[in-house]
């Protein structure tokens, strides 16, 4: 799943304003003196020109059930997810990895080369800004006093002072974020990454686990443990509920950073917090392989976002904002004192 932390972090602040070796075999029976001989290798596919090589993951895939048409339909047989079914094919093919394990390494390297330097960004935005909101302050206070004097000067009401108050301190703040080079859009960049990133993915692994693709008997026997079957839902609801339960410990660790959250970011919380437990019944009705995909994508999230909260990495990303030298610690202290309260 994505990583919910991020959508809680980029919240806070206000903005302005199968595979490729192995062909596609026709379930038919031999023409009377002939012999059946084995399709091409995925080598020589790979070699040719794009347009075949794009056909022959079309024909993989199987693209979306037949009979269903609509944006979800374009969606599933869309560029994006078929690259994505080119990935995880080739991962699994170039590693001989049973599925299940590939399924985790293709999402741990993803996250890993993709996201994790996207959420890094993030970090040092919006350490920029919270370092800016002093001056910002200062010069709030400058502008609401020149704008009063002038208010007496020109006889403004005061629905015209609030208003040139506003558009002032807009121009002002603009011109602050372009110096420091830190508009807080830029901290929604992975956002906008990684949320089609995580559908694109699980569309390609729905595709990749319908009946009529060639790599389906594959993925029946490519899982593990309680979920050998990944064409299958979890029966036993333990994928959807790991999902779930890591999903929320994403949400109430950021929740712990702030102190006194506005109304809106509570609610914004709450949202997420409610978004994570229907993400479980949701879960319980795909197939296992896509479940696999957002628990492992969940738990790398998890992960990185420990990652970035360590004074190494905030002094390797030169944050100029202050931060704690015991973020781990404080998080723990910050987790006990709200959930495990002695009454």
């Amino acid at each position: 799943m994505l990583s919910v932390g991020v959508s809680v972090r980029t919240s806070l602040i206000r903005l302005p304003a199968r595979g490729l070796c192995t062909a596609v075999i026709q379930k038919k029976s031999p023409a009377p003196g002939h012999t059946w001989s084995a399709p091409e290798s995925a080598a020589v596919f790979l070699h040719r020109s794009p347009v075949w090589t794009q056909s022959i993951v079309r024909t993989l895939s199987g693209g979306p059930d037949p009979g269903v048409s609509g944006w979800y339909s374009d969606l599933a047989d869309s560029a994006p997810v078929h690259l994505c079914e080119h990935l995880l094919v080739s991962v699994q093919q170039v590693s001989g990895l049973p599925w299940w394990l590939s399924i985790a390494v293709t999402t741990l390297s993803v996250r890993t080369l993709i996201t994790l330097p996207l959420a890094a960004y993030q970090l040092v935005i919006i350490s920029k800004v919270e370092v800016l909101q002093k001056e910002i302050s200062e010069l709030a206070k400058r502008l609401r006093y020149e704008v009063s004097v002038r208010a007496r000067d020109r006889g403004w009401t005061e629905r015209e002072s609030r208003f040139q108050f506003q558009k002032n301190l807009r121009r002002l703040v603009s011109q602050l974020y372009v110096r420091d080079n830190c508009h807080p859009f830029k901290a929604s960049l992975l956002v906008w990454v990684q949320l089609p990133l995580w559908v694109s993915l699980s569309l390609a692994l729905r595709n990749l686990s319908m009946e009529q693709t060639a790599l389906h008997g594959d993925l029946v026997t490519g899982g593990t443990l309680w979920f050998p079957d990944l064409t299958l839902p979890d029966s036993t609801w333990i994928l959807p509920v790991c999902v779930g339960f890591t999903n929320l410990l994403i949400v109430e660790m950021f929740s712990l950073h702030r102190l006194n959250p506005t109304r809106f970011q509570r609610l914004v919380l709450n949202l997420i917090r409610g978004f994570s437990v229907l993400m479980v019944p949701i879960a319980a009705a795909v197939p296992s392989s896509m479940v696999l995909y957002w628990f492992t994508s969940s738990l790398v999230g998890l992960g990185h976002n420990l990652l970035l909260r360590s004074a190494t990495v905030h002094k390797i990303l030169q944050l100029r904002s202050h931060r704690s030298e015991t973020p781990f610690k404080d998080l723990l202290s910050a987790f006990v004192s709200k959930y495990c309260k002695i009454k």
